[in-house]
């Protein structure tokens, strides 16, 4: 792995706040489950490498480009905040960050927040897109980082985890 790689990768890391601990995250036929949660996410295609980071349900990386995929829930200890307020909160650890975009839409039958933001992270520029939601006593995020001016290469891949996504019973 390259050290540009890891370093947007390492940032996924640093970037949630919001996000549980990695142990007892199980994450079997596009289905993450851990304790007190259990949710469905659309597939990836081929090409995206999944990595074990602290402080994320899962991750993934597409090895020498540069982009970053990573979905997050947190059940307990959770701000009661609005959307924007959540949002925020992932975008700690960059500088220099410049909103694109803020947009409602609705995602497994909630309203969510996208939004795009440009940022540095350790000086280099780079492109987020957020999206954040809360479900069943849980807060959901989603985030996709990409060196600037390649956020669409990949974006279509955010979309169909996005799409893909379901909250359900955890057992």
């Amino acid at each position: 792995m390259k050290p540009g790689v890891i370093r947007y990768i390492g940032v996924l890391g640093s970037l949630f706040v919001l996000a549980g601990c990695h142990r007892g995250v199980r994450f079997e036929n596009h289905v993450v489950s851990k304790e007190g949660v259990r949710y469905r996410l659309g597939a990836l295609p081929p090409g995206w490498e999944r990595v074990k980071l602290p402080g994320n349900d899962v991750a993934w990386f597409i090895e020498d480009t540069g982009h970053a995929l990573s979905v997050n829930a947190t059940c307990r200890e959770h701000e009661d905040a609005p959307l924007d307020v959540l949002t925020h909160h992932l975008l700690e650890g960059f500088t220099e960050r410049q909103a694109v975009f803020h947009r409602l839409e609705v995602v497994d039958e909630r309203e969510a927040l996208r939004s795009h933001y440009l940022a540095k992270l350790d000086g280099v520029p780079v492109e987020l897109m957020l999206l954040v939601l809360k479900k069943d006593r849980c807060v959901f995020d989603f985030s996709y980082v990409s060196p600037l001016g390649r956020l669409d290469s990949h974006l279509a891949e955010l979309d169909a985890m996005v799409l893909g996504f379901h909250s359900e019973e955890a057992s």
